[in-house]
């Protein structure tokens, strides 16, 4: 039933008046509410809007009240007075979903009340995303403090924020995504059943409070020299039972050591590399410290996201290849698929396939994609994800090199997949 069928029907039933007044989801939209955008300018709109909902909010007794959530596009005139009130009428102990989405066009911005954040009826809060929201780190542990049964929070752009604490009266909290929080420095949590963790943005300290229930990490460090190097020598003892691991970097220029710890329960591992700022002396081979660290790997990708002409491609190089010296560690026994996209005919990238084919016993399939990666096009509307003629000229380079190089080392118990550019890969 359309929100206008459900005031229509309360006018004329005394029953159903009672339910709305308690009714658990409000969501409100001026297609919820029936306003046509087409009929009306913006400054129309706006006050029907705000007619419409003033109603709803006075004929609700603001009880039992699970989800919110107030959409304003495409109004651009909603003064913040307006919103505040909605929220202190609605936002009530047992709300469980809230989300405010207003279109600002050169207007009113809108601060998220304080008011809010320190009255206790968030116990029941199970889901929290604040993105782009003006409050300190002190005021944000304050306000989890009251949301014990929280289960997921995000937290994006929220830039005053400095020390990002999270309670340990936080029993549920499952998953942590922090993105791009400009002026964070630490981020300290203390919830013991955390199992996801997502991170986003410039080095900083990290603790997790032991973490012996995480279980996935994806790890994104910006402008920061040795991202991978951070993971390989600290996150095994961040986060020492890890399953699923996925690293991106952009500015690596230090060569990833020899991993400091294990990750002894790692089975899946996603390298992303964006070419365009990596390093061109970076060691390519030297990825292998996190083959040698995980025992328990069964799925490897390594990701060069935007495939460019390096200068030590062994094509040009009349000493050929040699045997890699990262063959001196130890085998593996359980890696069973490696995916290698935006594959270039770098010494070192070479050197690393060898090592993969000749240490992991148990290879199944291995995939040396040419493209910035087959597996990622759209396939929807059957499109690649398209090179340019440097791209192109290095994919023929790459090509040769597997020829050369890679082909007579393949066992026949391994299936080796080699994807090159097809005409929808051409700019």
């Amino acid at each position: 039933m359309s929100m206008r069928d459900a005031a229509q029907a309360a006018c004329v039933s005394r029953g159903f008046l009672r339910f709305w007044r308690c009714f658990p989801s409000l969501i409100i939209s001026i297609y919820s509410l029936g306003i046509k955008e087409d009929a009306s300018n913006d400054d129309e709109i706006t006050k029907e809007f705000i007619c419409r909902v003033d109603h709803i909010m006075q004929n609700h007794s603001g009880v039992g009240v699970k989800t919110l959530i107030i959409k304003t596009y495409p109004g651009t005139n909603l003064h913040p007075y307006y919103v505040d009130r909605w929220l202190q009428s609605a936002i009530t102990p047992g709300i469980r979903e809230i989300k405010l989405l207003l279109y600002r066009r050169g207007g009113i911005g809108y601060n998220f009340p304080g008011s809010l954040l320190s009255i206790g009826c968030m116990s029941s809060l199970t889901n929290l995303g604040l993105r782009s929201v003006h409050i300190t780190g002190e005021e944000f542990y304050g306000f989890l403090s009251n949301c014990r049964a929280l289960e997921r929070l995000g937290v994006s752009n929220c830039n005053d924020i400095v020390c990002l604490k999270i309670p340990c009266l936080l029993q549920k909290l499952d998953t942590l995504d922090v993105l791009g929080c400009s002026k964070l420095e630490m981020i300290d949590s203390n919830a013991p059943n955390l199992s996801a963790f997502f991170f986003k943005g410039y080095p900083i300290h990290i603790s997790l409070g032991g973490a012996l229930r995480l279980r996935k990490v994806n790890f994104s460090r910006d402008h920061s020299p040795d991202a991978l190097y951070y993971a390989s020598t600290k996150l095994p003892f961040i986060a020492p039972n890890l399953q699923t691991l996925v690293l991106s970097t952009s500015d690596e220029a230090v060569d990833t050591p020899k991993a400091f710890g294990k990750f002894k329960h790692l089975k899946y591992l996603e390298i992303v590399v964006s070419a365009s700022k990596f390093s061109q002396d970076y060691d390519l081979c030297s990825l292998i410290s996190f083959l040698d660290a995980s025992p328990a790997l069964e799925s490897l990708i390594v990701r060069i996201s935007d495939p460019t002409i390096r200068r030590d491609s062994v094509i040009e190089d009349s000493s050929g290849c040699s045997r890699p010296q990262c063959l001196q560690e130890e085998c593996h026994d359980n890696l069973k698929n490696v995916m290698i996209t935006g594959f270039c005919s770098a010494k070192s990238m070479i050197d690393l396939t060898i090592c993969i084919i000749e240490k992991a016993k148990a290879l199944v399939c291995l995939t040396l994609d040419t493209t910035r990666g087959h597996d990622r096009r759209f396939v929807k509307i059957d499109k690649c994800l398209r090179l340019n003629k440097e791209a192109l000229v290095e994919a023929k380079k790459a090509r040769i090199a597997i020829q050369r190089y890679v082909e007579g080392r393949v066992p026949p118990t391994v299936n080796l997949k080699v994807i090159e550019p097809c005409s929808k890969c051409i700019r």
